[in-house]
């Protein structure tokens, strides 16, 4: 293959994953310890999706709810994705831009239930929807590079569309809005900002190289960020 210039793309620790698992876990206990001591779950409170509060100004719960699970059952769910998912987009991603990628499906997701649904919500599933749909464009856009990719992308959608179907399911307490807000900014974001690998040469042997440039990468999540964030603040000032 031609040589192509980029960062190297190389095994790193996850250590992003592993921060989101343990600040997750950790508000999850704070959850639960003023749940059982004063019978109120004060970080649901001033920290869940709730629409009227977020029209009231109080903004950060368009990316709080991240952070936040509604029963352990919920974080175990989504803390599985995440140590399933994470590793491997953080390998291709690096550090900085694997977090930037879970924010900004979280806020996507977040802005686009409070755009369409009225429920109160809470719950990392939209960040972890936006890692899916990274992972299927990764998949997608680097096929050339990567064995049974088209198998890996079929099963992969095929994880999506049925925990999409599962939410839209009669009875289910699903935020799907959510979910698809999350995949859609995953996907925006991974389409113009994540890896593009190349093979560069001049090594003892050819190292693996994403092409992706700085510059391309901050305008995708300059971009996505602007287009859920003008959403929202629209939907606050014309209510």
């Amino acid at each position: 293959m031609a040589s192509a210039e980029g960062r190297i793309v190389q095994p790193i620790q996850p250590t992003v994953t592993y921060v989101l698992l343990g600040l997750t876990v950790f508000f999850f206990a704070i959850q639960y310890i003023t749940e059982y001591t004063y019978g109120v779950d004060v970080a649901a409170m001033f920290g869940m999706k709730i629409n009227t509060a977020i029209e009231a100004g109080q903004i950060w719960r368009l990316i709080t709810p991240v952070l936040l699970h509604g029963s352990l059952l919920h974080l175990g769910f989504n803390m599985y994705a995440l140590y399933i998912f994470g590793p491997n987009l953080e390998a291709m991603y690096g550090h900085g831009r694997f977090l930037a990628l879970y924010l900004l499906s979280g806020f996507a997701g977040i802005v686009l239930s409070f755009l369409l649904s009225p429920a109160n919500s809470l719950g990392a599933s939209t960040a972890i929807f936006g890692m899916l749909a990274a992972e299927g464009v990764f998949l997608y856009q680097n096929s050339g590079m990567i064995q049974n990719s088209r198998r890996m992308l079929t099963n992969l959608i095929s994880i999506a569309v049925i925990n999409l179907v599962i939410g839209f399911a009669p009875g289910m307490n699903i935020d799907n809005l959510g979910h698809l807000g999350g995949l859609l900014g995953g996907a925006m974001f991974a389409w113009f900002g994540g890896p593009i690998l190349g093979v560069r040469s001049g090594y003892e042997k050819p190292v693996l190289v994403d092409q992706r440039t700085p510059r391309q990468v901050m305008m995708a999540g300059v971009g996505v960020f602007t287009v859920f964030a003008l959403l929202a603040l629209m939907e606050i000032f014309l209510v």
